[in-house]
């Protein structure tokens, strides 16, 4: 006989609910942009130095293949460290003046659209796997 499968919430074995699919294209797509604000700013539009600080989106890139794979890992780890992000913009936005500080305020607004995606998508998949533990379906 072979062993029973049990569900985890780290992966799902069902295909993904409306909710995670909602959460999961709200994350991709505030991640997608923040990635995006953080090259054109340090590259193009108000760059700083030499844009050497464009930099800081590599650890945002690396969580786009778990955020496409809905693994629950990588938005758990996603959520904080968009913080760092947030912080970095908030900093930015109070002491840069004209379009570096409104881009900073951009950053601001992404990271903490990106936070509350991440925090919705892990919620509800660990809503969902503590129903399906308890043999409801949703």
């Amino acid at each position: 006989m072979s062993a029973p499968t049990t569900t985890s919430p780290a992966e799902p074995l069902s295909p993904p609910s409306p909710g995670a699919r909602q959460s999961r294209l709200l994350a991709l797509v505030s991640l997608l942009a923040l990635i995006a604000l953080c090259l054109a700013w340090e590259l193009w539009l108000a760059p700083t130095g030499r844009g050497t600080l464009a930099i800081k989106a590599l650890p945002l890139m690396l969580g786009v293949l778990g955020v496409w794979r809905y693994r629950m890992y990588t938005f758990r780890w996603l959520s904080l460290l968009v913080w760092l992000y947030a912080a970095e913009g908030s900093v930015r936005a109070y002491g840069d003046r004209g379009i570096s500080a409104q881009l900073a305020a951009a950053e601001v607004a992404l990271s903490v659209l990106l936070f509350v995606a991440c925090a919705w998508h892990v919620r509800g998949r660990l809503k969902a796997a503590r129903l399906a533990a308890a043999g409801v379906s949703s």
